[in-house]
This record gives C-alpha cells, structure tokens and sequence, in this order.
C-alpha cells in the first residue's frame, strides 16, 4: 500500500475502533496536544506530530505487553500510515530497539509519560484542575513513590533531557498546553481562571 498521509478524523477514528477505555482516549488526546504544541514550538508539522501523539498507545488495549506497539505498528503500515509516524510511535518503547534520532521521535518520549503523570497529579488536586498545578507540586509527587507507581521516574526525567531542557522548562510547557483541554481530560477550569 502506498504511504499516505491519514486526516486526525481517519486517526481519531483507528483509535476509538482499537481503544475502547476512556481513560487511554483521553491519555491519547492528552498526549496529541502537547505534542502538537511542541511541533509549534519547534516549527514542525503539527499535523504530524499530533497523530504520533494520539496513535501512540492505540494498540495498548489489545496488546498490553511488549507486542505493543510492533503490533500496532504492523496495522498502520497496512493502512498506508507514512513510514516517520511508525517509526516514531516505535521509539517511545525503549524494548522495541528503535533508537530515537529526530525531534519527534524524543517529543512522543518525552510528552507519553510526563502526561500521564501530570493528569494524576491534577486529579488529586482539591480543584482537580491544571490551573493551580505547579512544577514544584510535581517535583514532591516524583519523589512519592507510591503515587502513580507505574510511572517509570527515569522517563520523566530522561524526556526532558533529550529534548534539551531542563525537567522544570518541559513540565511547565506541558502543563500549560495541557490547560487548554484540561476539560477535555475531565479535570475543571478553577474559577479563578474562569474569570480571566
């Protein structure tokens, strides 16, 4: 099949189609967001980027062990899906073996985990909102073992490091692209910026 390049409607629709669970549909828009705002950020195909972020767990629901994302890989070469995208997608696990080489290769790295966690770290907020999050508040959080276990602490801090920022400059950055959909996710606007 010949590689083309899929609208976010065809991509949104490979997703809901393989990920039944809201929680990984909202992971995936979550992460499509802030990959979309690095792509601007750095002057990149925002297109792109975005359907890196939102494919890049696509296949977790059916293949929750290392067969993911080869796996899903497989799926979208036989959909046509450009051969940069697959590659990318590829490189956000560290076990398939793809070295990550290009910038959107180590933003869907670095924004994968780091999203996840900072959605966590709203949600046990008392306004479970993304408007009073603080970098300082998830730094205390990283230290907590206990919180968000499953979280591996080295990708977060290796994310920012490939990307050539300090941890404090990527988190922020995060966090405020993600205060955009932040009611997307099921988290609130605070009133407070409500009002502004």
């Amino acid at each position: 099949m010949t590689e083309r390049m899929p609208t976010r409607d065809e991509a949104w629709q490979l997703l809901c189609e393989w990920t039944l669970g809201e929680s990984l549909r909202k992971h995936a828009r979550a992460v499509e967001y802030a990959m979309r705002a690095y792509a601007r950020k750095y002057g990149e195909d925002e297109e792109k980027w975005g359907l890196v972020g939102m494919l890049h767990d696509f296949d977790y629901e059916r293949y929750p062990d290392e067969r993911h994302p080869q796996l899903g890989s497989e799926e979208l070469r036989e959909r046509g899906y450009p051969e940069d995208i697959r590659r990318a997608i590829l490189s956000h696990a560290d076990y398939t073996g793809v070295k990550r080489e290009h910038l959107m290769e180590h933003a869907i790295f670095a924004t994968d985990e780091l999203c996840g966690f900072l959605t966590a770290c709203a949600l046990v907020r008392p306004d479970k909102s993304f408007d009073s999050l603080e970098v300082s508040s998830v730094k205390k959080k990283i230290k907590d073992k206990a919180f968000a276990r499953t979280v591996n602490r080295n990708d977060l801090w290796q994310g920012a490091e490939e990307l050539g920022l300090s941890f404090d400059e990527h988190c922020a950055f995060v966090i405020a692209a993600l205060r955009e959909i932040q009611e997307e996710l099921g988290l609130r606007r605070s009133e407070a910026a409500a009002q502004n």
